[in-house]
């Protein structure tokens, strides 16, 4: 794909549930050492485990979209459904094959995932919030574009990979979603 190639360039992005019929697709990025770099998760190593992780956290999840292009899964997007005196925000994450970075992709998943969330959970979702490296300023970057608010460092605040590592709190309150 030319590196140059803009989303306006690009076919209509979609997000629909990832199934295991998406395995192939899902493990493209889930064996990338620079995808899983800033992920919780190690590189994946063989299509059994990225079976029994679809099937046993994917599936069950109660919003977890396959971000896709001309149907075909390139990255995945979820936020949490929280309960009790958590239950006014969820979390976001997302992950995008690298071949397709820096294409304005997953601004545009972020977004519509965001809208969707608001617009499904309604009045008991006022804030989606979103937790990234310090050192992870691409994804940084895809949340200012997306309209999130940088709400400051948090420092030490999670071992990744062994590392204690600083993160960055941003989030879009329900409020905000006319901006979108």
């Amino acid at each position: 794909m030319d590196p140059e190639l803009k989303i306006e360039n690009l076919p209509q992005i979609t997000l629909r549930p990832l199934g295991v019929a998406d395995v192939d697709d899902f493990m493209v990025w889930a064996m990338d050492a620079r995808v899983a770099r800033f992920c919780t998760w190690e590189p994946y190593t063989s299509r059994e485990d990225g079976l029994n992780y679809i099937q046993n956290t994917v599936v069950p999840h109660p919003w977890f979209k396959a971000i896709c292009l001309n149907g075909r899964p390139i990255g995945a997007i979820s936020v949490t459904e929280n309960s009790g005196g958590d239950a006014c925000r969820g979390e976001l994450g997302y992950v995008l094959a690298s071949e397709y970075w820096g294409k304005g992709i997953t601004t545009t998943a972020v977004k519509m995932a965001v809208k969707a969330v608001f617009e499904e959970r309604g009045e008991k979702l006022e804030r989606v919030e979103a937790l990234v490296d310090v050192d992870n300023v691409g994804s940084q970057r895809v949340l200012e574009k997306a309209g999130f608010c940088r709400e400051g460092l948090l420092r030490r605040y999670v071992v990744l990979k062994g590392r204690t590592r600083d993160m960055v709190m941003f989030s879009l309150l329900s409020t905000d979603v006319g901006i979108l």
